[in-house]
């Protein structure tokens, strides 16, 4: 276990060399002025070694300056960074900006711009996932007398539409009662039970009536199955120009692993997982994203996240500021699912 005095010089040095616009190796007469650390710069001398002999800091060329560590950055996330609260003016104008969207895809939208400008680094949001929702309503249209819309509404907004071609004629009565009978089995129940919930529905028909009631009831479980496919949202990229010198060797690995959904999803952490995880360097599992660290939460409404949002940027990033950041954003989306 590392002396408190060592974590605060750790602390000074992590907060010294992430301030700075370019990665400068931090000495022990800076922090001594800087940080007030109540020792004389020899003393801090001896605690940087002693962090440098247990891996926390590294001394990357002949000077006297250190840089953090992956694993000193996991110390100072872990032990030493509180979550950077946002101010009142920044909590308002999230949610003005986010209250003026429109639908789902505008709200995603909308967050992955937002995130991308509070944090300066690039920001991924996850599509609500289907296999995690539940049905709001379904709604059944008649557009002529043997063609319906149907139109399935998620609990967070989500609205998907097919049209029909039904076998037979299908009056407004009929459709009326369907739709009522529908509703009253699946709205507020997961995707999953639909199936099992709605098997036995032709039955409640008239013969002549049932053929085209299965054929609703296909279209519907068709829709619930080709929509689980996990989607998400990308956008700040251009800000990793700005790091050029946090990627010594090349960003391209990094743009390409940015390129990649399933890397994406997996650097994201499951939906269903709602607390706040920070992944620093090397326990980033892709090897182009060594260099960079991925900040990330669940959002979604009652408590429960239906989806993933966070931040990718270099490991030299401002943590309690970007994990305030993210954290105020999608607890903002969640409200707006849950009103919507």
């Amino acid at each position: 276990m590392l002396s408190e005095r060592r974590l605060e010089v750790l602390r000074a040095i992590v907060q010294d060399y992430v301030g700075t616009d370019e990665p400068v190796a931090v000495g022990s007469k800076a922090l001594t002025e800087r940080h007030r650390l109540g020792v004389s710069p020899a003393t801090v001398r001896n605690d940087m070694a002693a962090l440098e002999d247990e891996g926390y800091i590294a001394q990357p060329h002949t000077s006297a300056g250190r840089i953090p560590t992956d694993k000193g950055y996991r110390l100072f996330v872990d032990k030493l960074a509180g979550v950077k609260p946002m101010t009142a003016p920044e909590r308002r104008a999230i949610q003005n900006f986010l209250d003026g969207a429109v639908d789902l895809d505008d709200v995603v939208a909308r967050t992955v711009r937002l995130l991308a400008q509070l944090t300066r680094q690039v920001a991924v949001v996850q599509y609500p996932s289907l296999t995690r929702s539940t049905v709001r309503h379904v709604e059944l249209l008649s557009l002529a007398p043997a063609r319906v819309m149907l139109v399935l509404i998620t609990d967070t907004g989500r609205v998907e539409q097919r049209m029909i071609d039904c076998p037979a004629p299908f009056g407004e009565t009929s459709l009326a009662d369907l739709r009522a009978r529908l509703n009253s089995r699946v709205a507020g129940r997961r995707f999953a039970d639909v199936p099992q919930l709605v098997q036995d529905l032709p039955d409640a028909f008239e013969a002549e009536d049932r053929g085209t009631v299965a054929t609703v009831l296909s279209i519907l479980l068709e829709t619930l199955v080709e929509e689980t496919e996990e989607r998400l949202m990308i956008g700040g990229t251009a800000n990793l120009t700005r790091f050029g010198h946090d990627f010594p060797l090349t960003i391209r690995p990094v743009l390409e692993a940015l390129e990649e959904q399933v890397v994406l999803l997996k650097l994201l952490g499951e939906a269903g997982d709602s607390s706040m995880t920070v992944r620093i360097g090397h326990e980033n599992a892709y090897e182009g994203l060594n260099s960079t660290s991925v900040v990330s939460v669940g959002y979604g409404s009652g408590g429960e996240a239906v989806a993933k949002l966070g931040v990718v940027g270099p490991t030299r990033m401002d943590y309690p500021g970007t994990m305030g950041a993210v954290r105020a954003v999608a607890r903002y989306v969640g409200q707006i699912l849950a009103e919507s």
